[in-house]
């Protein structure tokens, strides 16, 4: 596209030729005479003097105090900027057309939307609504009486299960499974007895879920994933857990049930929370931290060890384990002085 109907596009002002045509998205290092780039950081700044780049996304501050002289997308977030050009350029061939493979099976009782995409070896079960423009890729599996909404997209082998509600522009990547049971059992005498998981799952709009990540069914009442939320690779959500709005989650953490986190938050990669816990609001965790408490004050946390070398964190590990008796011989030297 050109120029400048892309920066038209993503809100940013050009500087320079507005009529070159523009193939696509690189790093600043890498970006040829018909590809933009982007620079959100002022490490990368050096790089604006060799780029190729046919345009650059850049702030103004950037722009006014770097010495690159070809064409500018002026744009007060660089970052956000470059994150809403992705869109034009992504190869992933959109179905628009109604389509269902021969190798589909699709219960006569389902209702199917105006130009829905359904895969080979999809199996769409009783009862399932699926709203008009979603894509249902190969292998995929629909529950009875789930609800899918608009402009969804499922890529191939994602797993839904029965009485699940997903709302409209809803991403799935391959290998996610949604609604399979909590972990939930009960001793006895005999062994694990089995609770059975009644609930269901809630996910609402504009929600992507990343590969082989899971999201529970609730035990009683439904597991809640509100607008906005998003879960990288390799996430697990336990039974009966609620997400707020535009919380993200990176790989690898986990949630135990019942536990509640607010909108807003950001958790890193494999962070923990215990079960039957209250996140607040704007709540920021680093990566690994462990959850074992409520949250009830917005801000950053953090817990773990960080990297040291070998020799040293041996050291440490040992200290840590003599850290109460140092401190009750402080306790008493500090009585003695104190007396």
């Amino acid at each position: 596209m050109l120029l400048g109907k892309l920066a038209q596009s993503i809100g940013a002002a050009v500087e320079g030729d507005d009529s070159i045509e523009i193939t696509g998205i690189a790093p600043l290092a890498t970006a040829n005479k018909t590809q933009i780039a982007f620079i959100a950081r002022k490490a990368f700044i050096d790089q604006l003097s060799t780029t190729s780049a046919a345009a650059v996304i850049l702030t103004r501050e950037v722009a006014d105090s770097s010495q690159y002289v070809g064409n500018k997308l002026i744009s007060d977030n660089p970052y956000l900027a470059y994150a809403k050009a992705t869109r034009f350029f992504d190869p992933f061939p959109s179905k628009t057309e109604a389509f269902i493979h021969p190798s589909a099976t699709v219960a006569p009782n389902a209702t199917i939307g105006e130009r829905v995409y359904i895969g080979a070896n999809t199996v769409i079960e009783d009862h399932v609504v699926v709203g008009d423009e979603t894509q249902i890729g190969s292998g995929c599996f629909i529950g009875q009486g789930t609800t899918l909404g608009k402009n969804c997209l499922l890529h191939s082998n994602v797993s839904v299960y029965h009485d699940v509600d997903i709302g409209d522009r809803v991403i799935l990547h391959s290998f996610a499974v949604i609604g399979a049971d909590g972990f939930g059992f009960a001793p006895s005498s005999e062994g694990w007895v089995k609770i059975h998981q009644l609930g269901g799952v809630s996910i609402g709009d504009d929600v992507e879920i990343g590969s082989a990540t899971a999201v529970d069914r609730g035990a009683l009442g439904d597991t809640v994933l509100e607008d906005g939320v998003k879960l990288d690779n390799h996430v697990h959500i336990a039974h009966n857990v609620s997400i707020g709005k535009n919380t993200a989650f990176a790989a690898m953490s986990g949630v135990a049930g019942s536990t509640k986190i607010g909108a807003n938050c950001t958790v890193a990669g494999m962070v923990g929370f215990a079960g039957h816990l209250t996140i607040v609001d704007n709540v920021h965790f680093t990566g690994k931290t462990m959850v074992s408490s409520d949250v009830l004050e917005p801000g950053v946390y953090s817990s773990g060890v960080p990297l040291q070398p070998a020799n040293v964190w041996r050291k440490n590990a040992i200290r840590l384990g003599k850290l109460d008796e140092y401190v009750r011989v402080l306790n008493r030297l500090a009585k003695k002085l104190n007396d």
